[in-house]
């Protein structure tokens, strides 16, 4: 009995062996990749530099967080809008897909300030309580932002999962094929194996859905995989030869910039209910994971909200200092590490330098590079599905009373607000003059409509007690 139990999962505290450590972290690698990669390529940040400052980042919030908290820093979607709201106004334009490096630059400052932000909430936290936080970010609100995140991000599965429109039909029936190889081969791994295997779902269905494109590719001529861009290589600091082997991320300073401050900074705020959210999942999951091991440890990661919340800021800084986007902990590793059972801290940490070994090798860029966005769509269906799910379970397990009217206005208005605001706007609502991106406006209402709907509530309480 107790050699099964070993094999239900890994405690953060706790470290696999050697090769299977390798294993996990791989997976890890490869579900943030494709979010923190993606945001670098909308953004026009060096894809390189994105994937170096991630890892880094990651390695200094493990640190800052006393190797408690297994989460994953990677680029933020949530600043996607305000970047290019500040390139814009400053008459910054892509070339090749990358901005010039003085938008770069002064995109880090704003970046960095923007970490302020966080680590300003982390410190009202530890000299507060989490109770000051919890009456303004209540399970109401932080499960329904969750929600809105996971599902707000469903059109960029599909959009990778099934190609664009105008696409010869040949080519669009192979590329949904691979996606769906992708997503029923991951789910049926999560779902039927058992022991080891059980714990490496994504990592065996990228796999299988690379193994799919390769049979395709043999079969019709028609390859899914993919080059890297040209113009990649352009801006490192230096390279060995032509940099095909070996190449240093393109570091930059930042460069002071009002205007910046004024784009990016705000955005922070969305952040803070989305990185409080992802600490009740992994309370949630850690704590289920050990009592099922039979461990007499409780793991009170909740109590950790401010030591994640300075990390969250101090990671944003270190990020910026480098020339990397604006960033979180990641949704998807959580997603990856409930499903798995595997929230060992030293799996993240090696993610960590993998990441930033992968960041100065051309082939290892490539290689993942290559990796069909059919592949990746399969794998977003079911990580992107999952960040909502947990959000359903953050207010189920703090019992959240689903007939409060208070309760059922805030809900309601948050996924509204943030799924709405992904259709009718293209995920960024108007507002007198301003773009806000429909995950923060929805969170920002949400915890002012909580607030205001709770004025009163404690006499309430006490006059019914009465």
């Amino acid at each position: 009995m107790k050699k099964e139990l070993k094999t239900i999962g890994y405690l953060p505290d706790e470290r696999p062996t050697t090769w299977k450590l390798i294993l996990y972290a791989i997976q890890q690698v490869i579900v943030m990749f494709p979010a923190t990669v993606t945001v670098a390529l909308i953004t026009g940040f060096q894809v390189s530099t994105t994937i170096f400052a991630s890892g880094l980042a990651t390695l200094c919030f493990i640190l800052i967080t006393g190797k408690k908290i297994p989460l994953y820093y990677g680029s933020s979607f949530a600043y996607l809008t305000a970047i290019a709201s500040m390139c814009a106004a400053q008459g910054f334009v892509k070339v090749d897909g990358i901005l010039p490096t003085e938008a770069i630059q002064y995109a880090q400052f704003g970046i960095i300030m923007s970490g302020l932000v966080s680590v300003a909430a982390g410190f009202l936290v530890k000299f507060f309580g989490r109770q000051a936080v919890e009456k303004i970010l209540p399970a109401s609100v932080t499960g329904p932002v969750a929600m809105v995140i996971g599902l707000t991000l469903a059109g960029n599965a599909l959009g990778d999962a099934i190609p664009a429109a105008g696409s010869a039909e040949p080519m669009t029936a192979l590329w949904v094929a691979t996606a769906l190889v992708t997503l029923l081969s991951t789910i049926l791994y999560s779902r039927y194996l058992k022991g080891f295997l059980a714990q490496l779902p994504l990592l065996l269905g990228a796999l299988t859905g690379c193994a799919f494109a390769a049979i395709v590719m043999a079969v019709t001529d028609i390859s899914l995989f993919r080059a890297m861009p040209a113009g990649a290589l352009e801006a490192s600091l230096w390279k060995l030869g032509d940099g095909s082997i070996f190449a240093v991320p393109a570091f930059s300073l930042p460069k002071v910039s009002l205007g910046a401050v004024v784009a990016i900074m705000p955005v922070a705020i969305a952040t803070i209910p989305e990185s409080t959210a992802h600490m009740y999942q992994l309370d949630i999951y850690v704590n289920d994971v050990a009592k099922k091991k039979g461990s007499n440890k409780k793991y009170n990661l909740i109590d950790l909200l401010d030591r994640n919340l300075i990390g969250d800021g101090l990671c944003d800084m270190i990020s910026g200092l480098l020339g990397g986007p604006a960033g979180t902990n990641y949704g998807e590793n959580i997603s990856t590490m409930a499903i798995t059972k595997v929230f060992s801290v030293a799996v993240l940490a090696l993610a960590a330098v993998i990441a930033m070994v992968i960041s100065f090798f051309t082939p290892l860029i490539q290689v993942i590079y290559g990796i069909p966005l059919a592949v990746i769509g399969g794998l977003e269906i079911y990580l992107f599905g999952a960040i909502a799910a947990q959000g359903i379970a953050i207010m189920i397990d703090k019992k959240v009373d689903m007939f409060s009217s208070k309760n059922i206005a805030v809900i309601a208005s948050i996924m509204v607000i943030g799924i709405g605001g992904n259709y009718a706007f293209g995920g960024n609502i108007p507002f007198f003059g301003m773009q806000v991106p429909c995950v923060a406006g929805a969170a920002i209402f949400g915890i002012f409509l909580n607030m205001i709907l709770s004025i009163g509530e404690k006499k309430q309480a006490q006059a019914d007690a009465e």
